[in-house]
């Protein structure tokens, strides 16, 4: 009985062991717009906007003055730029908590412009649910018409003489 007790405590332990390695492991969920296959990365550099991200605080670390800012949101000016398009460089040999330490390396690595292998997005770029161009101005047209309509029968229905009658 006690060799059945001691091979139990030693198989949940073990079990319990392999179990937290596996939690530990898990670093932080990449976004959407961030390269398929390198779910294990921490970092990305974006060498259009000069910008780094930060997979496991979800946040974008950028240079303002000499002092490098941890943000969840873009800086303003970079508000319009296209994380799905744009190219990311994922930092695969960097284990710290400030990239930027290699600044100058990346930026010379990585210039504006640059694009290495091609890449695919981990997921799909939303889409935008504003009607093309075309169709709105068509749309517009149909409401002035309607308008127009809508005036004259008004007008016919009600009586705007000040409430004299003839």
């Amino acid at each position: 009985m006690k060799k059945l007790v001691f091979a139990s405590v030693l198989f949940m332990s073990v079990f319990f062991a392999h179990a937290q390695v596996s939690v530990n492991v898990n670093i932080g969920t990449p976004p959407n717009w961030g390269p398929q296959g390198y779910d294990d990365s921490r970092y990305y550099y974006l060498p259009d906007i000069d910008v780094y991200y930060d997979v496991n605080q979800s946040s974008f670390i950028y240079d303002n003055g000499g002092k490098w800012i941890r943000e969840k949101r873009l800086p303003s000016k970079y508000r319009q730029y296209d994380l799905y398009s744009g190219y990311k460089v994922v930092l695969t040999d960097y284990r710290g908590d400030s990239p930027y330490s290699y600044h100058t390396k990346h930026r010379a690595s990585y210039p504006k412009g640059y694009h290495g292998k091609p890449q695919k997005n981990r997921g799909e770029k939303p889409v935008k649910y504003a009607k093309p161009k075309g169709q709105q101005k068509q749309d517009n047209k149909n409401n002035n018409k309607g308008n127009k309509n809508s005036k004259q029968q008004s007008d016919k229905n009600h009586d705007h003489s000040n409430g004299k009658h003839r």
